[in-house]
């Protein structure tokens, strides 16, 4: 089983550590009321990335040493590693199984191509019968003759085929000056060869037999988006529309090979369609409870057969009632704690889970269904053996909307006028869940409650992001100061001890915290936050990416018309510098492509010539997912330092 997301995004990728053969957990050590070292949240988790194979007989995972990441293949019946290779210092992204000997690792480095400095995804396999690792899509035979050679990168979503008896991979990625390719690889033969040819919007769905079965393009002069249907070497618009931004997903295929699953939005809600691939009509909106935040595909059929509802954590429903029923009795096992479906064999008789909670701690499980049993893998953190309490709340931001957060409470302390860190999420199109984040739980082990609010542009559904469009620097920002005033008037936190700390947009809402809602905060850090809007925007829309997709998305937000409004100096932190009256910590990677490190230096500098206590932390190679282990904990270690000597916890 698959599970596919409706949209790529840019997401942070986890990393390992120790070089040795995974172990197993013997009973949970009693949690000592000494906090967990920083080098252990700061310095990635100790199992990655674990998958289960096709056939149900091995497990891959990731570990590192430093920042060299190891492949290790080992056996599920006596857990002995067959084979093992480095990959190198790539950051990791993914890792799954094409088939039964050949394991798909995603990873990226940060690069500059054309003079545009990006972060670029790559794509090796390794064959353990070969012990050998190739990048895709590497060199492509291209009409029968050989020279034509592309850049090793991948831009979407890779397709697993099985035809006649080869394993083949559909790898969309970069096409010389021609925009976007999709290549079809062939494990067996070695053969790669440019399968079809588009550009930055189009998308494509292979059927089982390695034909194409569907495309959507998008017209962005006319801002016309339709979705073709192929019979063999004929095709079809089956239907179109037109969308400044929100283009309908092809997800994949329905609970039968004869439909496609279309996500779209409709009347301010998502929808998902079945479209009949034999006569290009939709058939009416799935049931409301079909409607998932992912779909759940079969890994041999590549059929929809259910998906994840995420709410304060992944709720998976299984449209068999037998898969669902083999499910509930998965959850039931783990008596209350968290279960994460991670990976599953064929006909999900073997199930591989990530369970989170007091009674099991925090760790990978394989379940084996037919001997109704369960096998301890491997802690994800080695020197976590409990997590710090999550506690779900909601308050009502000051015009009545109201507002789900999640509050970490430090172990062994009374909820009771606490100091309080607010960590807003980055996105701002995301949201915060009740499942284990290295982050709160680092702050709150330090004695901290931490509050993570779902502000309104928080992904919980199409309306409460709508409800966001607008008010960057204006409502979704008192709605994280209302979360501090209902945990001051419920007596938890204490409102003389209170700073702001987050990345990305968080680190925004933190600069925005102390320049545009002043008197909340006792200090603030930014990681990787914007400071200077239309400068930000003038940036994104250079490098030949769609200015104009860029200044629509960000508009819509912002509550403006252009890098040139006015109206961007009255949400600019860099423009309120006479309002900061606290301590300010600026952290930011030298190697971020999203949010350039140029916004931290200015922010910086304003600060300084403004007479201001504020400190620059550089994070040498890092990029804007604090991927590398010594980066991120110097980042923690950091923050850590500076709220003890502003805010202190004690």
């Amino acid at each position: 089983m698959r599970i596919i997301h409706p949209c790529l995004a840019r997401a942070v990728g986890t990393h390992l550590r120790v070089f040795t053969l995974l172990a197993l957990c013997g009973a949970l050590s009693v949690q000592s009321a000494r906090a967990v070292p920083l080098a252990v949240y700061g310095g990635l988790p100790s199992v990655e990335e674990v998958a289960l194979s096709p056939d149900g007989t091995r497990i891959a995972y990731i570990r590192t040493e430093g920042d060299t990441r190891i492949v290790f293949v080992a056996t599920v019946a006596d857990r002995k590693v067959i084979r093992w290779v480095k990959i190198g210092e790539e950051k990791l992204r993914s890792l799954d199984w094409a088939d039964d000997d050949n394991v798909m690792v995603t990873s990226s480095v940060t690069d500059s191509m054309e003079g545009f400095r990006e972060e670029w995804a790559m794509l090796r396999v390794y064959s353990i019968s070969q012990n050998a690792v190739r990048s895709l899509p590497g060199e492509v035979l291209e009409m029968g003759m050989q020279g034509s050679h592309v850049m090793n990168t991948v831009v979407g979503d890779v397709m697993v085929r099985h035809i006649e008896g080869h394993t083949v991979l559909f790898v969309p990625g970069i096409y010389l000056d021609q925009g976007l390719a999709l290549y079809r690889c062939d494990l067996m033969t070695g053969r790669t060869t440019v399968f079809r040819v588009g550009d930055s919007y189009t998308s494509w769905l292979i059927d089982s037999q390695g034909q194409l079965a569907a495309e959507r393009d998008y017209d962005r002069e006319t801002q016309r988006w339709s979705i073709k249907i192929f019979h063999g070497s004929s095709s079809r618009e089956a239907v179109s529309g037109h969308a400044a931004l929100d283009l309908p997903h092809m997800l994949g295929f329905g609970p039968t090979a004869d439909t496609l699953l279309i996500e779209s939005i409709d009347h301010g809600d998502r929808s998902w369609k079945l479209l009949s691939i034999n006569d290009g009509k939709f058939a009416a909106p799935m049931a409301e409870n079909a409607v998932f935040n992912y779909a759940m595909q079969d890994r041999l059929t590549y059929r929809l057969i259910g998906g994840v509802n995420l709410v304060d954590l992944p709720e998976y429903v299984f449209l068999d009632p037998a898969l669902e029923e083999h499910w509930k009795s998965v959850v039931k096992a783990f008596d209350g704690d968290n279960v994460r479906y991670v990976s599953s064999s064929s006909g999900q008789s073997k199930i591989l889970v990530l369970v989170e909670g007091p009674k099991h701690g925090y760790r990978y499980e394989l379940i084996d269904l037919e001997k109704s049993a369960a096998a301890p893998i491997g802690k994800v953190y080695a020197g976590i053996d409990n997590v710090q309490e999550v506690r779900r709340i909601t308050y009502a931001a000051a015009d009545g909307l109201q507002i789900p957060a999640y509050l970490t409470l430090p172990r062994g302390r009374e909820p009771k006028n606490l100091p309080l860190i607010v960590l807003p999420h980055g996105g701002p199109a995301a949201r915060d869940t009740a499942e284990f984040d290295w982050w709160s739980q680092a702050l709150a082990d330090q004695g901290y409650a931490v509050l993570r609010p779902n502000y309104r542009g928080s992904t919980l559904s199409v309306r409460f992001l709508e409800a966001g469009y607008g008010e960057w620097g204006r409502k979704m920002q008192t709605d994280l100061s209302d979360g501090v005033r209902y945990l001051v008037k419920e007596g938890i936190a204490d409102a003389a001890k209170v700073c702001i700390v987050g990345g990305s947009y968080g680190g925004y809402a933190a600069l925005a915290g102390v320049t545009l809602d002043p008197k909340v905060y006792r200090c603030a850090i930014s990681v990787a936050g914007v400071s200077d809007l239309a400068r930000m925007l003038r940036w994104e829309t250079s490098g030949g990416v769609d200015g104009r997709a860029v200044s629509r998305y960000w508009d819509r937000f912002w509550g403006v018309s252009g890098a040139s409004d006015p109206a961007l100096d009255t949400i600019s932190p860099i423009k309120h510098i006479d309002a900061v009256n606290v301590p300010v910590l600026l952290i930011h990677g030298r190697d971020d492509t999203v949010v350039p490190f140029e916004q931290s230096q200015l922010m910086f500098d304003a600060l300084r010539a403004g007479k201001k206590d504020v400190e620059l932390v550089t994070l040498k190679k890092e990029d804007h997912w604090l991927s590398r282990s010594e980066t991120r904990l110097q980042m923690l270690e950091a923050t850590v330092a500076f709220l003890r000597a502003h805010n202190p916890p004690d």
